[in-house]
């Protein structure tokens, strides 16, 4: 079997390294120490047409196939873990309502998405609620000819500049999807610093006190909230994701090649030394084998193949681990040099931490793979396989 990316994927991916490598690259640092990403980036990121993505062209989107989509995650990663997760959330905002949102919705939203003229924000994850999302405690009761939410969400991406918030409510106890406007009454809006890493990706906490929105802005239907619009939205994310811990570690694969092939111990280069080489051996192989896990879920989303959701799990917890641990090489590789802000792989392994916890920690992936594989190797048909079940948990 030959695996080839098509002539428009390689131009597409030599576009997107070039945008990376002249707009993205050189600032990331600086953009890690302000803890924000700067407006006329976003401006630049949306006239590339990377906010539509997934967004069909006659909603005003790009129209990527998954694969193409896949090879933008890792280069935005490559550049900027933060900027990747701008990419992430408005997509899996995008391809939910593209999928679930009624009619009218979608003629409102869609080309304002693609534009960048609105950007969303994904709003599941609460102070007491993480992995186990669907028990939101945020609650929707519907008024007259609106709702009121009331709760809290927290640990939201790009929540302090989004314009539209995916909000997941509990309403009559069943978990249900909302679309909330910044301006909403009832809503404020607080920023959160400080974290670990990605931490240009301007997270915010959102309280809702009575937060009133119009009815009509419920998406899908009522209890549809989880086991539709979300599960679409999450399994978009970890794939995202995944791609984007490639990216990671493509990005310190590079430093330690520059960096080794530049700086000299003992008399001789240090690429001449066999336990640096050993290192970015480790490195070289992972990157290329996790690209190949992405690859293949990709290419089983492009086909409408159920198991993509399990494939993109096994993808995003491999390449998890393996940017964590190629970042982790890259800063000791370094020495001294790594563990300042001068460099890029300190920034790498601050971030490539929280992708092991994000869209699925890699412990939620272990219990989700082996579920997966007890299914897979007991069932008498892979048609018997309940890929729906693997969603069920963050």
């Amino acid at each position: 079997m030959k695996l080839e990316l098509t002539t428009q994927q390689k131009e597409n991916r030599a576009a997107f390294r070039v945008f990376v490598d002249e707009a993205i690259v050189p600032y990331a640092n600086q953009w890690d120490r302000q803890e924000r990403t700067p407006a006329e980036l976003i401006k630049k990121f949306a006239q590339q047409g990377y906010l539509g993505a997934l967004l069909p062209k006659d909603s005003g989107g790009s129209g990527m196939d998954m694969i193409t989509y896949g090879l933008l995650s890792e280069e935005i990663g490559r550049g900027c873990s933060s900027l990747r997760s701008l990419l992430t959330v408005h997509s899996m905002v995008s391809l939910a309502l593209l999928k679930w949102s009624s009619q009218s919705q979608k003629a409102y939203w869609l080309p304002k998405l693609a534009s960048g003229e609105v950007i969303a924000a994904f709003a599941l994850s609460e102070p007491n609620v993480g992995s186990d999302a669907k028990s939101v405690e945020t609650t929707a009761t519907l008024s007259g000819n609106a709702y009121l939410l009331n709760g809290q969400k927290k640990w939201i991406t790009y929540g302090q500049i989004a314009d539209i918030f995916l909000v997941f409510a509990q309403c009559d106890g069943k978990p249900s999807a909302f679309l909330v406007e910044k301006n909403s009454p009832g809503l404020s809006i607080e920023p959160i610093s400080g974290m670990l890493g990605v931490r240009a990706s301007m997270l915010a906490e959102l309280h809702f006190n009575d937060c009133q929105i119009l009815q009509e802005n419920l998406v899908c239907r009522q209890g549809f909230g989880f086991s539709h619009v979300a599960s679409t939205a999450l399994d978009c994310g970890r794939y995202s994701v995944a791609w984007g811990c490639v990216g990671i570690a493509q990005a310190c694969l590079e430093a330690c090649i520059r960096y080794t092939s530049e700086r000299k111990q003992f008399g001789v280069y240090l690429r001449e030394h066999q336990l640096i080489r050993q290192l970015v051996t480790e490195m070289l192989t992972n990157v290329k084998a996790a690209r190949l896990l992405c690859y293949q879920a990709g290419y089983l989303k492009e086909i409408g193949d159920p198991g993509s959701i399990a494939e993109t799990s096994i993808a995003k917890y491999f390449a998890s681990k393996i940017a964590t641990q190629a970042a982790n090489d890259a800063v000791q590789i370094h020495g001294a040099n790594g563990c300042t802000n001068e460099y890029a792989v300190a920034r790498c392994l601050r971030d490539a931490k929280i992708m092991e916890i994000i869209e699925g920690s890699t412990q939620i992936q272990q219990i989700t793979i082996a579920d997966y594989g007890y299914q897979e190797y007991t069932s008498p048909s892979p048609s018997t396989v309940n890929f729906q079940d693997l969603l069920a948990r963050t």
